[in-house]
């Protein structure tokens, strides 16, 4: 209305078909059809002449209702497919985000298991390369500190004549071949507050002798639980 005096009949309808393609783009092809038709009529009404009537068709009217649609349509068809495609490229972005996101927690999973795996398998060659001078092997759950209940039963069945006593049981303590020549002081001492590294021990020599042997401990992380090795190193 402002730019009316100035302009005249020029282009009716170029101020509604901006505004049908900017509702376009941000609300939708409905709403953007009402203001095109809307539009249409006001058009007409206030800016082609004869000014404020309807009554009268004339050439002008006929140019601003052929010309009006169809560049309007023209313009919000092709907004409406650059919309169309910019969605579904947003969603196969984001569907693609999501199986990379899958494949990657996949592949840290397998990689979990492939660790515990190993370990499981270093610590069975460890045992089996060191059975001759194993003293205790102890639980422990990482979660509760406490022996999980496949390992107790293992320790009943590994343990010299197939029973253990009650604390050991307990504790999670599978005893070695050379328990029994450990002190009972230092036994009790490493059972009870056993850490990875260097141990000194007393073990039995002679009838009533006693001598110092530097133990090792390892600690192993599998699948079932945190093992404790203890082993003579002589």
């Amino acid at each position: 209305m402002i730019l009316h005096p100035l302009l005249g009949p020029i282009m009716p309808g170029t101020a509604f078909l901006i505004t049908a393609v900017l509702v376009e783009y941000y609300c939708g092809l409905a709403p953007a059809i009402c203001v095109m038709l809307a539009g249409l009529c006001l058009a007409d009404y206030l800016f082609v002449p004869p000014y404020g009537r309807i009554d009268i068709i004339d050439a002008s009217d006929i140019r601003l209702l052929v010309s009006y649609p169809l560049i309007t349509m023209v313009f919000i068809t092709l907004v409406e497919r650059l919309r169309r495609a910019q969605y579904r490229a947003e969603l196969l972005a984001a569907v693609a985000h999501s199986r990379y996101e899958m494949l990657l927690r996949g592949d840290n999973e397998r990689l979990l298991v492939r660790r515990a795996t190993d370990e499981m398998h270093r610590m069975l060659h460890h045992i089996a390369q060191h059975t001759r001078s194993l003293i205790l092997i102890k639980a422990l759950d990482p979660a509760t500190s406490a022996p999980p209940s496949s390992f107790v039963a293992a320790a009943v069945s590994s343990t010299p004549g197939g029973t253990t006593d009650d604390a050991s049981f307990r504790a999670g303590i599978a005893y070695g071949a050379r328990h029994s020549q450990v002190h009972q002081e230092d036994l009790a001492r490493v059972s009870d507050r056993l850490v990875p590294g260097h141990h000194r021990m007393r073990f039995l020599s002679g009838a009533e002798d006693w001598r110092a042997v530097e133990c090792m401990c390892e600690r192993f992380t599998t699948p079932s639980g945190d093992f404790l090795i203890l082993r003579a190193e002589d």
